[in-house]
């Protein structure tokens, strides 16, 4: 069965692109074909005369299939803000159903196992109307949530949660991220709570590392519970 999941962050600057690379490092080691898009991007470079993300050049780096970079990438802006601010400063017009075709089209390869990394937050504007949770539910594909394991996760993970279900979107699972040392004091209790609250399973928590290997972080998730 081919599988798209759509990640989500409780925040910026949670580990969501470490995180889709470990996914899509996992779904490869089961022997899947394997596909990451970043649909928009924020605070990108120009490498090789165009604007390129960080984000997105890892997720090419971790996926199997071999795509250009417009198509992993179509909406790349360079101002590191949000992206309805970066848009409206570059005159560009963002749109949901623009970031959809450009999604559907590159789904058209069919791998077996693709993920759609948001930008942001759940509610993150895309422009005045518009928000990031509004092209998740045209796509409609379930959702995969990345937390941070800090101090606040609780509160920002359950609020998120409530919002992908409200949208009428499913939660497939959840990966915690810790995203510094030392671990967040009760550790162990909060992703307890967090398992009892979010009615998702949690697909694994991802170690602390100053130079993150997602072809080594991969190992400590456990994609089964996702039901490809």
């Amino acid at each position: 069965m081919k599988k798209t999941y759509f990640i989500a962050g409780t925040d910026t600057s949670v580990g969501k692109t470490y995180a889709a690379c470990c996914l899509l490092e996992a779904a490869a080691k089961q022997g899947l074909s394997t596909m990451g898009l970043k649909p928009v991007a924020a605070g990108c470079e120009f490498i090789d005369g165009s604007l390129k993300n960080e984000d997105a050049l890892l997720l090419m780096d971790h996926m199997t299939l071999a795509l250009p970079y417009a198509q992993v990438n179509p909406v790349a802006l360079k101002t590191a803000t949000s992206p309805h601010i970066a848009a409206h400063l570059e005159q560009k017009n963002v749109t949901v159903s623009r970031l959809v075709g450009f999604c559907r089209g590159a789904l058209m390869q069919r791998p077996d196992f693709s993920l759609i990394e948001g930008a942001g937050g759940w509610r993150v504007p895309l422009n005045k109307r518009e928000t990031m949770a509004d092209l998740a539910r045209q796509l409609e594909f379930e959702v995969i949530l990345v937390v941070s394991l800090k101090l606040g996760c609780l509160n920002h993970a359950m609020l998120t949660a409530e919002a992908i279900k409200r949208d009428g979107l499913k939660l497939a699972g959840w990966v915690g991220n810790r995203v510094s040392q030392p671990s967040m004091p009760y550790e162990p209790e909060n992703i307890a709570t967090l398992s009892g609250a979010l009615g998702a399973p949690l697909i694994g928590c991802l170690n602390y590392n100053q130079d993150p290997s997602p072809k080594l972080g991969c190992n400590e998730l456990n994609i089964d519970c996702l039901k490809l």
